[in-house]
């Protein structure tokens, strides 16, 4: 092991390896609650209870109705997580040159490289992301309007076949937004976060249990506040299609907020705050977690 850390692919690719792997593991634990804020996100009217979308979703599919769009999860995880978690630790290390040595690293860095790492991490994920929306939303649409996609691979095939190579890219502007704010929100709450728990405990900021576990749930709760009303935006108009004049219901991503505010209130941003916050917190709290347990493991 001590071989690996002075291997220099290794230490290059070892922030991105991590970062994805400990994505995917978080994803597998959280994909059920992801497909209930997916369905609570997706009715324009009143928002069916957490209770009505589970006996719905167990009457029609059984408990692998929790879990479709898995392979499109672990996939979007691969590309955006890998991404955007190398990303920001690679930023972070460049910043961290322009120091003194020992100056401990400003909160401002965590803010920039969060911001820049989250929106390059999105466009390499958003065509992930934008199957995983779909085969989410599929159950929800009239048979004859299914997309039916087989898996991931299907998904992808067929959209460049269908709607041309771009149409991987549908929603991306609203997505990359997206998620330049969550990983603002996470990164920075983090840094902050840590610095306040080692304060308070006396612990060093390497404490899985004083510090990076309360440090990565605070983490997960500022990343869902922030992020929810682009969320909202992002998944509307990702899971959208022509009406049978041919006319889609957003002409664009100011045209959908504008349409929300307007039918729904305000609060329509927040619609499935619970659940989103219940999938969005402990999805950031384990893959920060999971990153700091494999960076001990995997020096």
């Amino acid at each position: 092991m001590s071989d690996m850390s002075k291997n220099p692919v290794w230490k290059a690719s070892r922030p991105y390896l991590l970062g994805g792997s400990a994505g995917m593991m978080a994803t597998c634990v959280i994909q059920p609650i992801d497909m209930i804020k997916v369905q609570k996100q997706l009715y324009e009217g009143a928002t069916p209870s957490t209770s009505k979308i589970v006996k719905e979703l167990m009457a029609k599919e059984g408990v692998k109705g929790f879990y479709r769009g898995l392979s499109a999860g672990l996939f979007r995880q691969a590309t955006y997580t890998t991404a955007r978690m190398g990303l920001f630790n690679e930023f972070k290390d460049r910043l961290s040159k322009t120091q003194k040595p020992g100056e401990p690293a400003p909160v401002w860095h965590s803010f920039i490289c969060g911001f820049a790492a989250g929106a390059m991490g999105a466009v390499v994920g958003n065509p992930a992301d934008l199957t995983l929306i779909r085969m989410q939303a599929d159950a929800n649409l009239p048979v004859d309007q299914r997309r039916n996609y087989k898996n991931i691979f299907d998904a992808l095939i067929r959209i460049t076949r269908e709607e041309g190579f771009m149409g991987l890219f549908a929603g991306v502007a609203p997505t990359v937004v997206r998620a330049a704010v969550l990983n603002t929100g996470m990164f920075a709450s983090q840094d902050i976060a840590k610095t306040t728990f080692s304060n308070l405990t006396g612990a060093p900021k390497t404490d899985l249990y004083k510090v990076q576990a309360p440090a990565a749930l605070t983490a997960g709760f500022f990343a869902a506040a922030c992020s929810l009303p682009l969320d909202m935006i992002k998944t509307r108009m990702q899971k959208m299609k022509p009406d049978a004049n041919g006319m889609l219901p957003y002409s664009g991503n100011m045209d959908c907020a504008m349409k929300i505010l307007k039918n729904e209130g305000p609060l329509g941003f927040y619609k499935g705050f619970g659940t989103f916050l219940i999938r969005i917190g402990p999805h950031v709290a384990l893959t920060l977690v999971m990153v700091d347990v494999l960076k001990k493991a995997m020096p």
